[in-house]
């Protein structure tokens, strides 16, 4: 069985949409397993974008996540990366399939409502991270 990490970020905490998403996931038959509510100091979300680091746009996302609320999560069940990732599609909202929580919630690149992991590899260090 597999685990992945989900952040609902800021902009869907400010537009209440934390339970239309974690339905969303329960819905297709998977287990919430862990979530909080907390307000991400920017050491540990600096630690879990550490790949982007160095990029044009790190500052800019560090600062998005740390400007409020965000709602950590871990979703278990069968191929439940791949499955997440395909749920809550393309980053950018103009691409983004309608249906998918970005395309029916999302409005821009950045403040893009919700991360998942991409891999089991980063699925476990993105877990080890948020919920140590």
């Amino acid at each position: 069985m597999e685990r992945t990490l989900v952040i609902i970020k800021p902009d869907g905490l400010v537009r209440g949409l934390v339970g239309d998403i974690i339905t969303r996931f329960e819905k297709r038959g998977f287990r919430l397993v862990e979530g909080k509510l907390i307000t991400a100091d920017r050491a540990i979300v600096e630690k879990h974008y550490e790949e982007h680091r160095g990029r044009s746009y790190f500052e800019e996302l560090v600062n998005y996540i740390i400007e409020g609320p965000v709602f950590v999560l871990v979703i278990e069940g069968n191929r439940v990366i791949d499955t997440v990732r395909t749920m809550i599609g393309n980053k950018d909202p103009v691409i983004a399939q309608p249906g998918t929580i970005r395309g029916d919630f999302a409005n821009n690149i950045t403040r893009n409502i919700i991360h998942a992991s991409d891999s089991m590899t980063s699925a476990e260090r993105e877990i080890g991270i948020w919920f140590s």
